[in-house]
């Protein structure tokens, strides 16, 4: 008779106890256990979203600020003041609309005299809201159109060394985060404007049009994805190889096979995962962050796997990522609960009537003009004659995607030398090489781990290598400024051989074909990661008189040696 008694006594002991709703509120279940979040908001979805894009531009801006002097700036290799004069003179002679409409950059605006401080000034406040935006998790319209100007206006004259197809893909990722953001408020959760289903859809047509594309240059650009081969020769001649790569190059036959078998199936059939319902749309963000993972491990691809992370990202819900979120009072898991309990009472509860229309029409907005925008990407896609990483439009919005084409059967490098010598046809002049800060030079010399960073210097090489000097004439630029031993130029380089010296009489280019050595084999116990055989000269040897004339002509600063 006593348990009824007692079991009365529990129940009135009890009787102020928080109701189950109050209970659940506070991040706990009717058990008592951590609750969890309902599918189909994208509150920590946009956290995760802005913080990773965030990253991407910080590495962007870092690169840009490190490297845009010497690349662009008023002594650069491809000065843009000069590119911009030559797009003014073509237009008239005046900055005009159309000007403006073909290279769009906020340096139109400033003094050309000093463009380093120009770019810089670009550089470091880019640099400065990615990394608030990186830190905090929040961001609005605002500081995320600007971090979206800023990247547009240095890639709009960087020429070739901003020809790379991660750039056009930033911009694009880019401008969908900036609706991700409300106006003006700065909060990780800014309740007044949930995350737009239109954005969020955005970025997976992007990551969709990615690995399509990426997938159908292949099948019809090199005959090697085809038969399976291509992975045979892609660790070695990639444009900046790690030293994973150094391995795998050696993997199995089969192996190789797998990997291309592999490669076809996540760009050619998983992307269609994402129309598949949200099961399916989890898989393929999944196997994408993998593919993009391994990818980062086996090369150096500059930012562009980390970006191509980005969308993918899209495909995750709150209830995915909830568990990558603290639980506990206060926290940011915590909150997204209470305003999915909130929503679940009705949007007004959130939201002004005004408040959601003016939101609704942006989002309307937004989607058509994704839409029109993507009728050219989309023939470009279906047709035969595909072309990848390439705009139609001068704000690169909405953009074509593909990597890796065609595979380079053999790797050939462009080895630049000099010699103090008088005569460069002695047989005695000793030549001396310069190293580059990651691509193949000295076979004693490790491969690079280096990205997400990006030498574009040392890209543009490996470009050059399959070409003439007479296509790529910023070679012979480079030349000249290695002849006055120019400290800015110099900065790219890992190596000067004349440091602490005179600078060198002559400058040559000689044409190398570079293999790995084979791990445990005779060149691999000498300490060489690389064989090379001469192929013969890729310039003669050129002297500082022999380029003034060079130089004048393309109103490029003659060097002076310091």
């Amino acid at each position: 008779m006593a348990a009824p008694g007692e079991s009365l006594r529990r129940r009135k002991a009890g009787a102020g106890d928080p109701e189950p709703e109050a209970s659940a509120g506070q991040g706990r279940d009717l058990k008592g256990r951590p609750a969890r979040l309902r599918a189909g908001t994208f509150w920590l979805t946009r956290i995760v979203l802005l913080r990773a894009l965030a990253f991407v531009y910080f590495v962007a801006f870092l690169v840009a600020f490190h490297q845009n002097k010497q690349l662009i700036g008023d002594r650069g290799l491809l000065p843009c003041r000069t590119y911009l004069q030559s797009v003014q003179r073509h237009f008239g002679g005046r900055v005009s609309w159309d000007a403006l409409s073909y290279a769009p950059t906020i340096l139109w605006l400033l003094d050309w005299s000093h463009m380093d401080a120009n770019l810089d000034a670009l550089a470091l406040l880019g640099l400065g809201i990615s990394s608030f935006i990186l830190v905090s998790g929040c961001a609005n319209m605002v500081l995320m159109a600007a971090l979206w100007v800023l990247y547009m206006s240095l890639v709009n004259v960087g020429q070739i060394w901003y020809s790379f197809g991660w750039e056009s893909q930033l911009l694009e990722t880019g401008f969908l985060g900036i609706f991700l953001c409300p106006l003006w408020t700065l909060s990780a959760l800014p309740r007044g404007t949930p995350t737009s289903r239109v954005v969020v859809w955005g970025f997976r047509w992007l990551i969709f049009r990615i690995m399509l594309g990426a997938g159908l240059i292949k099948i019809r650009g090199d005959r090697c994805w085809r038969d399976l081969t291509c992975m045979d020769f892609h660790y070695e001649t990639q444009p900046v190889p790690n030293p994973v790569a150094y391995f795998l190059h050696r993997s199995p036959w089969w192996f190789h096979r797998f990997e291309t078998l592999s490669n076809h199936f996540l760009e050619l059939v998983v992307p269609f995962f994402i129309f598949l319902g949200r099961r399916m749309c989890i898989v393929h963000g999944a196997l994408q962050v993998l593919f993009q993972v391994v990818l980062i491990i086996s090369g150096n691809l500059s930012f562009l796997n980390w970006l191509t992370i980005v969308p993918s990202l899209a495909c995750f819900d709150d209830a995915t990522l909830g568990g990558l979120f603290p639980s506990g009072p206060g926290r940011l898991k915590d909150q997204v609960l209470k305003i999915q309990e909130e929503e679940a009472r009705g949007p007004g509860a959130l939201r002004t009537r005004a408040g959601r229309v003016a939101r609704g029409m942006v989002n309307l907005a937004l989607g058509v003009l994704v839409a029109w925008l993507s009728i050219p990407v989309v023939l470009n896609l279906l047709s035969p004659r595909q072309v990848m990483n390439s705009s139609f439009n001068p704000l690169r919005i909405v953009n074509t995607y593909g990597a890796f084409g065609s595979i380079t059967r053999e790797r050939t490098e462009v080895i630049l030398q000099g010699t103090a010598s008088a005569n460069a046809s002695a047989p005695d002049a000793t030549w001396e090489d310069y190293e580059f800060k990651c691509k193949p030079g000295d076979l004693r010399r490790r491969p690079c781990l280096i990205s997400p960073y990006h030498h574009r210097l040392d890209w543009l090489m490996w470009f050059a290598a399959f070409q003439t000097y007479e296509h790529n004439e910023w070679v012979i630029h480079l030349a000249g400024k290695l002849l006055a031993n120019d400290a800015q130029a110099l900065s790219l380089l890992a190596r000067n051989p004349f440091e602490g010296r005179d600078p060198p009489r002559w400058v040559r280019g000689e044409h190398y074909r570079y293999k790995f050595s084979r791990p445990g084999g005779r060149h691999a116990a000498e300490g060489k990661w690389w064989i090379r055989r001469r192929l013969g000269p890729y310039f003669p040897p050129l002297s500082r008189q022999d380029l003034r004339g060079y130089f004048t002509s393309r109103e490029w600063p003659y060097p002076e040696p310091e």
